[in-house]
C-alpha cells in the first residue's frame, strides 16, 4: 500500500539515481517540471538540523493532571524536527536532500528508513553515529494546542553539515542569535538561494545585528511576534517593510490572520487571510508554511500566490497530528479543492486566489475531503 499522499503515476525523469521506487511514486507532482533542464543541481533544498524521534498522543481531553494517570484514545510515531521541514518539502515534489545525525539505535533506524524509503529524502550528507542515543519529544495534543516533552543527549562532536554543501537550488536555515553557520555562506556563494526562520530568542537581546547569517539570505520568515521585536515596530506589516533592510523578501505570519510578504526587488507586497479550519494539532505547521513558500517561489510564481500556498498548506496540516505525519501532499491539497469548489456557499473572489492552482492539481484522484492519515506504528512490518 502507497503512503496516503502518493499518487500511482509515471515517473518525471531526471530523479536522482539512489531514490528508491516506493519514493519515486511520491513525486507524482513536478511543480518545477516546466523549468527543469540539463546542468541544473541534482536537489531543490538543502537542509541540516536534528531529527528527533516524535512520539504523538493523540485524544485527550484535556492536559493531563498531575498525580493522575491519563489514557490517550490513539499515538503515532514519526520523525520529527528538521524532518518535519523535509518531508514537506518532498510531499510537494522538490528534490530534497537532508543531512542529520541518526542514532544507531531502532529509533534512529526507523527515522532513516521513514525519510529515505517513505518520503524519497536523500541522506547521502547524512550519517550513524555508533552509540548516540536518538533524541525524542513525546507530544500530547488537546484542545488545538499541544505539550512536549523532549529528551537527548549531547550531539556528536561534529554536526553534519559538510564544509561544501551538495549544490541545490534552495537551502533553508534557521538561524541562531550570535553565532553563524559556515554552511550558509558556503551554499550561497554557490547560488544556492537560502530561506530562513529563527527561534525564540531566550537572550531577550532580538538584535539584528546578532543574526549574521541574514545577509546571506533570499527571505527571511519570522512569526509576528519576533519580526516586531527585531525590529522595534508595533505592527507586523511595518516590521516585514523594516526587515527588507536587510533581506530581499521578508514574510510575516500573523496566526489566525494569515501573513504578509514584501519583495524589495519588485516592490510587490501581499496578504492572504488565514483559512478556517478545525485545528488538531499545529506541530509542524510553520515549517509546512515554509515549505509552501519555497516551492511557490522556485517554480517563480508571483508572491501572492507564493504566500497562498504557504497558508494553504499550513492550515491543511493542522488538521492532522504530528509533524511531519501532517504535512500534506498534492492528493491533499487537489481533494480540498475539489471540494472548496463544490460548495455553493464559496465566495467566488475567494475561489479566484486560488485558481493557480488548476494546472497542478491531479485530474485522475476522487478522493474524500478531510483525508485522515494512517499514523505509522515503530515495529509494524512494510508493504512494499
Amino acid at each position: 500500500m502507497m503512503p496516503s499522499h502518493a499518487i500511482a503515476g509515471e515517473e518525471t525523469g531526471g530523479d536522482p539515481e539512489h531514490l528508491t521506487r516506493a519514493a519515486r511514486h511520491q513525486t507524482q507532482v513536478d511543480p518545477l517540471a516546466a523549468l527543469r533542464a540539463p546542468g541544473d543541481p541534482p536537489w531543490d533544498v538543502y537542509l541540516t538540523g536534528t531529527v528527533f524521534l516524535d512520539i504523538v498522543f493523540t485524544g485527550l481531553d484535556t492536559a493531563p493532571v498531575r498525580g493522575t494517570e491519563s489514557w490517550a484514545r490513539g499515538m503515532g510515531s514519526s520523525p520529527g524536527g528538521v524532518a518535519n521541514m523535509a518531508a514537506a518539502l518532498a510531499r510537494l515534489g522538490l528534490r530534497t536532500s537532508l543531512a542529520a545525525a541518526f542514532g544507531d539505535d531502532h529509533y534512529g533506524e526507523y527515522c532513516w528508513d521513514a525519510l529515505a524509503r517513505g518520503e524519497g529524502i536523500d541522506l547521502t550528507p547524512s550519517r550513524t553515529v555508533p552509540g548516540w542515543h536518538s533524541p525524542v519529544t513525546v507530544s500530547m495534543a488537546y484542545e488545538g494546542e499541544r505539550t512536549m516533552i523532549s529528551h537527548g543527549h549531547e550531539p556528536p562532536p561534529e554536526e553534519p553539515a559538510p564544509d561544501c554543501p551538495p549544490l541545490a537550488r534552495a537551502a533553508v536555515a534557521s538561524l541562531t542569535p550570535g553565532r553563524r553557520a559556515p554552511w550558509i555562506a558556503q551554499a550561497a556563494r554557490k547560488g544556492t538561494r537560502i530561506f530562513a526562520d529563527v527561534g525564540w530568542d531566550d537572550t531577550g537581546a532580538w538584535d539584528l545585528a546578532g543574526l549574521a547569517d541574514l545577509e546571506h539570505c533570499e527571505a527571511f520568515l519570522p512569526n509576528a511576534e519576533e519580526a516586531m521585536r527585531y525590529t522595534g515596530s508595533t505592527c507586523p506589516k511595518a516590521a516585514a517593510h523594516a526587515l527588507t533592510e536587510h533581506v530581499p523578501v521578508a514574510v510575516v505570519t500573523l496566526g489566525a490572520e494569515g501573513a504578509y510578504a514584501v519583495d524589495r526587488r519588485t516592490g510587490e507586497t501581499a496578504e492572504v487571510p488565514a483559512i478556517a479550519v478545525e485545528a488538531l494539532d499545529p506541530t509542524g505547521a510553520g515549517d509546512v508554511f515554509v515549505a509552501g513558500f519555497v516551492t511557490g517561489t522556485l517554480a517563480g510564481w508571483p508572491l501572492a500566490d507564493r504566500l497562498a500556498l504557504a497558508g494553504l498548506t499550513a492550515a491543511l496540516s493542522v488538521q492532522e497530528f504530528g509533524g511531519s505525519l501532517s504535512a500534506p501532499g498534492w492528493s491533499e491539497i487537489g481533494a480540498w479543492w475539489r471540494r472548496v469548489q463544490s460548495l455553493d456557499t464559496q465566495n467566488p473572489a475567494a475561489l479566484r486566489r486560488y485558481a493557480f492552482l488548476d494546472p497542478l492539481i491531479p485530474t485522475h484522484l476522487d478522493r474524500p475531503w478531510p483525508l485522515r492519515r494512517a499514523v505509522p506504528t515503530i515495529g509494524f512490518g512494510r508493504n512494499a
